[in-house]
């Protein structure tokens, strides 16, 4: 859908008795429009030999550069979303925005670079979600429980970057992106071993460094098996699925 246009109009005004019949007043009148649509001329005739077609006003959007990046970004999420998706090429991409393969290079030099964009918003949003709980929750049992559940309940929520993080829709892609995503997965990991040592030394565990390795690394491996049962299953299989119980046994 398209940004709703937002116009805000604001006024002030100051007026001052000087006599009994003289009065001076001062106003002013200002406004901001997000937005807004405007009309542009285009020429929307083919090449070929056909009849050269009417010239007629074309109606478009004022972009700001950032924005259409995003845009991008958002339009491949929403590709990936689908379970029969395959290789997403830049050609059925600008056909989803309706615009040109060119309009895309001018705010990516190749579709690796719209991935990477892809990846670094999904890196952004775990290791905040993470980071808030390790700040908020004081119990280290209850933080790795909670991590647990937010980086399966982002991929659930948004099935299109859960393919990107199972490494489904990296498949056919520049190799330096499932590296990425083995990176992503290896923070997460080292993250988890905080609390993790942290709950091994509360209960009194004699290698409580091994501990720690063992709970992260069984942690990560659980998220990113319920990652990739989902999409294998076409979304049907929640990562979320009897998930209480999977703690209590992840947290034993």
């Amino acid at each position: 859908p398209l940004p709703q246009s937002v116009v805000h109009s604001w006024g002030l005004a100051i007026q001052q008795q000087l006599s009994k019949n003289v009065a001076l007043e001062v106003g002013y009148q200002g406004s901001h429009a997000v937005h807004e649509f405007t009309v542009q001329e285009a020429n929307d005739a083919r090449v070929g030999t056909g009849a050269r077609q009417q010239r007629r006003p074309a109606l478009r959007m004022a972009i700001k550069p950032g924005e259409r990046r995003l845009q991008i970004l958002q339009a491949l999420a929403a590709m990936l979303e689908s379970p029969e998706a395959d290789r997403i090429t830049t050609a059925a991409l600008a056909t989803h925005l309706d615009v040109s393969e060119a309009a895309l290079y001018r705010h990516f030099a190749s579709k690796a670079q719209m991935f990477e964009g892809l990846i670094e918003f999904i890196e952004h949003s775990l290791f905040t979600l993470a980071n808030q709980i390790l700040e908020r929750e004081p119990e280290p049992a209850a933080q790795i429980a909670r991590i647990v559940t937010a980086l399966l309940q982002f991929a659930e929520k948004n099935p299109g970057m859960g393919r990107v993080l199972a490494g489904d829709a990296l498949v056919f892609e520049h190799a330096r992106l499932n590296q990425r995503i083995l990176q992503c997965l290896e923070r997460l990991e080292s993250l988890l071993r905080q609390p993790a040592r942290a709950l091994a030394e509360v209960r009194g565990s004699q290698a409580p460094t091994v501990e720690a390795q063992a709970r992260a690394s069984a942690a990560i491996s659980l998220v990113l098996g319920r990652w990739q049962r989902h999409v294998r299953t076409g979304f049907t299989r929640k990562p979320t699925e009897h998930l209480d119980a999977t703690l209590r046994l992840l947290l034993a």
